[in-house]
């Protein structure tokens, strides 16, 4: 068959489409839904696995995360507790970094934080931020980069220097058009000069919601003991605290940020009753070498923490990837679904165009025979309607493209659920559109060149 003659079999299929363009339609809307499908489900996908890849990169890589909850209590009521010695727990602290250090094998790094909520002033504009103690270990465990300065050094780190690294929200906040590196500012009673500035990092609302994390660009960080010896040390000894433990005897106490004497005096009732934070650190982030060991090496830390907190559990323990891996495993169940219920609908978009392409054969039998009985070869009248089933079936995944890019933005903008369509998901559901009406095609086109042509000419 040479080129003239499929060009010309191309033009009477055509025809026959455009003549009858409401079965046309009709007849592609199978293939129209089943691509439109495909796209959406892809783009949905892709915009969830994009997701939880961003949550896995906040929460850092083989993380295990130690936070200290005030310790709960249980007794039946009307019982008295007078005669019961409440457990004593030192809470988290620098010490038990240490003892993870040195004890726990498998850690890559260690990250200690302490979490302030104080303000910043500079000129005469206050703002309220999070100051944030920290290591330098910290902004290699949370995927943080600089945008300007360096890090804190280890001269810094030791003697608690009163620099400070902001995030760029800060920048943009106290420093729209000038450098900070170098410069002061003021968070809670302390001065603090700037050595760096970080990176912006964007953070969608569902991650925040869904991890529990905080704006970033908008904090600043110190190094840990800056945090200890010039704003607040909860590892140091108060009154209440000697009182409720050694029933009002003062002490002498030669804790971090210099020796401190602390006389017990009369607290009130809520003042006992209420909860304390006698936590020296508020977040540990435990970084583990191996994926594999991430279970393993959590359930060595609890029990090292029971045993050195004296069996109280005022702590817990997270593995943030395994939950946001647990997720993602959802996620994928959810496209197979998606993906078998778009195939579905292409194999009855497909089926729809056999039946239809069938009918139209007894239709147009006389119009088989007449070309047949003047010259037209079987392989003539084949790719004829060969070409009519693909012209469908292409034209219903155009319309498919474009309705499953709408359905795409649709969900995006009306449900706030991140979507990203793919070249790839395009070409695929169009490729097997094409392919859907080429392989239907080939049984009512086989059927229709299989007629003679006497018996075509005499049908009714």
């Amino acid at each position: 068959m040479n080129k003239q003659s499929l060009l010309s079999n191309f033009y009477i299929a055509l025809e026959a489409v455009l003549a009858n363009q409401l079965r046309s339609l009709l007849t592609a809307l199978g293939i129209i839904f089943g691509v439109a499908a495909v796209i959406a489900m892809l783009a949905i996908g892709n915009g969830a696995q994009k997701e939880i890849l961003e949550q896995i990169e906040l929460v850092g890589v083989n993380n295990i995360i130690i936070q200290p909850v005030v310790e709960q209590t249980e007794q039946r009521i009307g019982e008295s507790d007078e005669n019961d010695k409440k457990k004593f727990s030192p809470g988290l602290k620098l010490l038990d970094v240490e003892s993870i250090r040195e004890s726990v094998p498998g850690i890559s790094r260690l990250s200690p934080e302490i979490l302030l909520e104080t303000y910043i002033i500079k000129n005469g504009i206050r703002r309220s931020s999070k100051l944030v103690g920290v290591e330098p270990s910290y902004f290699q465990v949370a995927n943080f980069e600089l945008d300007a300065g360096d890090v804190f050094n280890e001269k810094q780190l030791r003697v608690g220097a009163p620099v400070a690294i902001i995030g760029k929200g800060i920048q943009s906040k106290f420093f729209p058009q000038e450098n900070p590196i170098g410069q002061k500012i003021k968070v809670g009673s302390q001065w603090l000069e700037v050595i760096g500035v970080l990176k912006e990092r964007f953070i969608s609302e569902k991650a925040i919601s869904n991890l529990g994390i905080r704006d970033y660009n908008m904090d600043v960080y110190a190094p840990i003991q800056t945090v200890l010896v010039r704003y607040i040390n909860r590892d140091l000894v108060t009154g209440s605290g000697l009182k409720k433990s050694f029933g009002g005897i003062s002490a002498m106490n030669f804790g971090r940020g210099g020796p401190s004497i602390t006389i017990s005096g009369a607290s009130t009732e809520s003042e006992d009753s209420a909860p304390k934070n006698y936590h020296q650190i508020d977040r540990l982030v435990v970084q583990v070498s191996e994926s594999a060991k991430l279970s393993s090496t959590a359930e060595v830390l609890s029990r090292m923490l029971e045993r050195r907190h004296f069996g109280v559990i005022d702590y817990e323990i997270t593995i943030p990837e395994l939950l946001l891996k647990q997720q993602q495993r959802t996620q994928n169940i959810f496209n197979i679904v998606l993906a078998a219920i778009a195939a579905i609908s292409l194999l009855v978009g497909g089926i729809g165009i056999m039946n239809i392409m069938l009918a139209s054969v007894m239709e147009r039998i006389k119009e088989i025979g007449l070309r047949l009985s003047i010259g037209a070869k079987s392989t003539d009248i084949v790719s004829q309607f060969l070409f009519e089933a693909v012209l469908i079936s292409v034209t219903g995944g155009i319309i498919g493209v474009i309705l499953g890019i709408a359905l795409a933005f649709a969900v995006s903008s009306l449900a706030d659920f991140p979507t990203e369509i793919s070249f790839a998901s395009i070409a695929i559901s169009f490729g097997v559109a094409a392919t859907v009406g080429l392989i239907f095609g080939i049984t009512p086109a086989r059927r229709a060149a299989s007629q003679d042509p006497i018996t075509s000419l005499r049908h009714e």
